[in-house]
């Protein structure tokens, strides 16, 4: 291409292009690639604006979070990246292993991890803090898809009995922390799964009775999920400060906002760059951007979902549900937390709030999605 500056490389691929970023680009979803980035900016965006007033009340240095957030994001870029260049058998492999390698870490959490909150989640591994659960649901999602699949297609194969021992083991080794959130996080996956892999409806109603039972059983014997289950009924029995201050930043905030950096509610919440950061961007940004960012989060799973009508490959199809399943139903529940709708769970934003672990572990599971619904030839 001649300039005036002389010539310049033309970096565009096209579509003859049989390198492997070549042949990437123009299989893998764009829109969904670019939807996913634009989660991220806004999530640095957020962190930027949160995170500070956090920082200088634990004694820290105004941008510590801003910093590491952006190392987070960096990675999370890399790894997402990195295994949507994988083919549909590398990644069975790739979570098999880092399955395999989540559930030794659940094992040691116990022995070796740190107590925060009256819960012993997270490791440290070599100095950088670790929540193995939160890589987990990735892992856990295409596994359990891989033994319906493979049950489904070899009648020899034990694929159902498989896949609950292995929901078993994980809901034993998350309630040991205790982590009742990602326990129903990764039931509502194998759950989802088993259904759409030709599960009897009885059986269906079965596990929606059983999921129930399991949410009683930790209302009776969990302190802290019954607490919160009676806050949620009944604000004046209990300590509702960051529920009612997140409610007071959304009316605050209004249609448009108070503007950016202008919020106060970051001054007064502990976790208004994790868990409240929903709170953060309703009274700075206002409504409009508040549904800005939930039609993104409704996008990427429309999207996610579309790219699956014609599919063959039923373990692609199981995969993906599952793991579109796990981020919708993470935002759905950090967003309803925030807004008084149901009982707070500490559970981030994906790719919005601030986390080491949730941000790479989602960008693993994003990394899954686009890998999976690469357009392949031959089939």
């Amino acid at each position: 291409m001649k300039t005036p500056f002389g010539n310049t490389p033309n970096i565009a691929f096209s579509r003859a292009d049989t390198s492997v970023l070549g042949v990437w680009w123009w299989t893998v979803d764009r829109w969904m690639l670019a939807a996913t980035i634009l989660l991220m900016g806004i999530g640095a965006l957020l962190v930027m604006s949160a995170s500070p007033p956090v920082a200088d009340r634990i004694g820290v240095d105004s941008f510590h979070f801003v910093r590491r957030q952006f190392v987070f994001l960096t990675l999370a870029i890399l790894c997402a990246g990195g295994i949507s260049l994988l083919s549909v058998k590398w990644v069975r492999r790739v979570a098999s292993i880092l399955f395999l390698g989540v559930i030794f870490l659940l094992i040691l959490t116990p022995f070796i991890g740190s107590e925060i909150k009256g819960a012993i989640r997270w490791i440290n591994l070599a100095g950088i803090t670790v929540q193995p659960s939160e890589f987990l649901k990735p892992a856990f999602a295409v596994v359990i898809a891989w033994m319906f699949s493979e049950g489904r297609l070899n009648p020899n194969f034990p694929g159902y009995i498989v896949s609950c021992l292995l929901l078993a083991t994980s809901i034993i080794l998350l309630m040991i922390q205790p982590d009742f959130g990602q326990t129903i996080v990764i039931t509502v996956i194998w759950a989802t799964q088993i259904f759409l892999a030709g599960l009897p409806m009885v059986l269906v109603f079965g596990l929606g009775f059983g999921v129930f039972g399991l949410a009683v059983t930790a209302y009776l014997v969990l302190p802290h999920v019954q607490s919160r289950v009676d806050r949620f009924l009944d604000p004046a029995s209990g300590d509702n400060y960051q529920i009612e201050r997140s409610m007071e930043a959304f009316m605050n905030g209004g249609i448009m906002g108070r503007g950016p950096g202008e919020g106060s509610v970051k001054n007064y919440l502990p976790d208004a760059h994790s868990d409240f950061i929903f709170a953060v961007a309703g009274e700075e940004f206002g409504l409009l951007f508040c549904l800005l960012m939930v039609g993104v989060f409704v996008f990427i799973m429309i999207r996610g979902l579309s790219r699956l009508m014609g599919e063959r490959n039923l373990f692609v199809v199981l995969a993906v549900t599952g793991l579109l399943v796990q981020f919708g139903l993470q935002a759905l529940i950090n967003m309803a937390s925030a807004l008084q709708l149901m009982p707070p769970k500490g559970m981030t934003l994906p790719f919005v709030s601030y986390g080491g672990s949730s941000t790479v572990a989602l960008a693993i599971g994003m990394g899954f999605i686009l890998a999976l619904t690469r357009k392949r030839t031959g089939e």
